[in-house]
């Protein structure tokens, strides 16, 4: 199943990312999901985007305070 995001007038690919992952530097995620939009740096609104699933290892980069249990 492909998942995707429906882009809100503002949004940035870090803070898309943490919106979705709670991990901004999952940007690259998203920028490497969506090559037609690698020029993006703000989006207009209703920008259909590809969301990827976040990678299993992500959660160990995160401070054990910001990790899921």
């Amino acid at each position: 199943m492909i998942t995707t995001y429906r882009t809100l007038q503002g949004d940035t690919w870090d803070g898309i990312a943490f919106k979705l992952y709670k991990n901004e530097k999952l940007m690259t995620l998203l920028i490497n999901a969506n090559p037609e939009h690698v020029g993006t740096v703000v989006f207009s609104g209703n920008v259909i985007l590809v969301v990827p699933d976040m990678p299993a290892d992500a959660s160990e980069t995160l401070p054990p305070w910001r990790r899921e249990n």
